[in-house]
């Protein structure tokens, strides 16, 4: 079946022909570690591993790098302002020294990985560090130079945009625009405010170079690591859509004119988290850490499976109320697999644990080859729950093949040791059972209702009762 992704540098959804048959590789920029990455960011790591498990359920082997910045992001992505690095060791009081430095980016990878197996993403191939790389990152500006397209002020060694004719091309976004008149440009040395740094120079903490000690710019950091792991020439790169106009223009401006050849066939954005009117963003303020959504009672998971009922190309605007209908709907879903009453193949125990529907892996197939459309991917997932035709065990074989891909962790999750009914809610039957007993079939009735708001199912048992996931999809 084909796969369609919606690629930024063509401005619509093609089908997808990778360069090697059988085999995908993928570059995904990766998180400047000066400090916790928050929820937004987070997205980003997300939705490239839906896509990554969407490219190995149709049996693509994938090499997959995501970097790790730990030198030569400024503040500004118009290469203006401190090294962000740097700046988080002036706030903490370290030293500025090359072994504070590394300190410190390893205190804040380690944070970020623990995050990535919180949300249940799986470890990239690779995880290569900026700071290790510098000698690939001065080989492409030595390239670079020797082709004329670099200049250097008392600053940094700049890339000429105006040497590059196709510059601004990813996304139509061109140096006579309103995004790149926008840039905040205060170096008088620069020849055009669309220029950028490829190494910038620093006194205080950097490497020696034949331009002079410092350190390379963000965007030579991503092309050089890309290339050096994955070839000049690879299948897909993926990021936030706020790095189109400026980072990923920029990396393909250094790399194709270092080259002569294309970067990436594919580029895929993701959309936005929308925090109080605004995108979720350090530099502004407003962000949530993934363990400020955890300390809320909201599990990692369910932020993923909230995640998951929105097109990744789409904005999302955060809510508790939303966060929390997940995590309802999550525990609906983890207990409808759970129960070996319901699931455990008591229709049809000489097929164990159930087969695969064939015509709902179809059906599941279409949607997420279709330019990873996990909103009906999940619906899909309520529809089958309802699909009576569907013996209970092959529901559950079937759910937990989808899982391969939406990755909530289901099998896990369904397990008796992980699957708890919470304490309120089992405080709420026994106020029901109580009423019931009283004969206050108003109260008992509201009482059910509010069980069933939170995602559990009464059963009347006689003088018992027992409580069970809800099977209706959330509202």
């Amino acid at each position: 079946m084909e796969i369609r992704f919606h690629n930024t540098l063509s401005g619509k959804k093609e089908i997808f022909k990778p360069i090697k048959d059988g085999e995908v590789k993928m570059y995904n920029c990766g998180p400047t570690v000066y400090d916790y990455v928050h929820i937004g960011n987070l997205r980003s790591y997300l939705f490239a591993d839906v896509l990554r498990r969407t490219l190995e359920y149709n049996q693509f082997k994938v090499t997959q790098v995501i970097n790790i910045t730990d030198i030569g992001h400024l503040r500004s992505d118009a290469d203006e302002g401190e090294d962000k690095m740097t700046a988080a060791l002036r706030r903490d009081g370290k030293p500025l020294t090359m072994e504070a430095l590394r300190h410190l980016a390893d205190f804040y990878t380690e944070a970020f990985l623990k995050n990535l197996d919180e949300l249940n993403i799986e470890k990239p191939t690779m995880l290569p560090k900026a700071s290790e790389n510098i000698d690939v990152n001065i080989d492409l500006i030595k390239k670079l130079e020797e082709k004329g397209f670099i200049y250097t002020t008392s600053d940094g060694v700049y890339f000429d945009t105006s040497k590059d004719k196709n510059y601004g091309r990813l996304g139509g976004v061109f140096p006579d625009t309103d995004v790149e008149k926008s840039r905040i440009h205060h170096n008088a040395e620069k020849r055009h405010p669309e220029d950028f740094a490829l190494w910038k120079f620093s006194s205080e903490l950097g490497w020696e170079s034949p331009w002079g000690k410092g350190f390379p710019g963000w965007h030579i950091e991503c092309s050089a690591m890309s290339m050096k792991y994955l070839g000049e020439t690879f299948d897909i790169h993926t990021g936030g859509m706020d790095h189109i106009p400026i980072h990923h223009n920029n990396e393909i401006a250094q790399s194709e004119s270092a080259t002569g050849k294309p970067l990436a066939n594919y580029w895929l954005h993701h959309g936005f988290i929308i925090i109080e009117g605004g995108k979720m963003a350090k530099s502004q303020g407003n962000f949530l850490r993934l363990q400020d959504i955890t300390e809320k009672g909201v599990s990692p998971l369910a932020y993923r499976y909230w995640l998951l009922t929105s097109h990744y190309r789409s904005p999302v605007n955060f809510n508790y109320e939303a966060l929390n209908g997940s995590q309802v709907a999550l525990t609906r879903l983890a207990g409808q697999i759970s129960y070996p009453s319901q699931l455990l193949g008591v229709a049809h125990p000489d097929r164990g644990q159930g087969m695969i529907s064939l015509r709902h892996q179809q059906k599941f197939l279409s949607f997420i080859n279709d330019d990873l459309d996990t909103p009906k991917a999940l619906a899909l997932v309520w529809d089958l729950l309802k699909d009576e035709s569907i013996s209970p065990a092959d529901k559950r074989a079937t759910i937990l093949d989808f899982d391969r891909v939406l990755g909530l962790d289901l099998e896990k999750l369904a397990e008796p040791v992980h699957f708890k009914i919470p304490a309120e809610i089992t405080k709420l039957a026994d106020e029901r059972e109580e009423a019931r007993k009283e004969k206050d079939w108003e109260k008992a009735d509201k009482l059910r209702k509010k069980i069933l708001d939170a995602g559990f199912e009464i059963k009347d048992l006689g003088n018992d009762y027992q409580i069970e996931p809800g099977v209706a999809a959330p509202q």
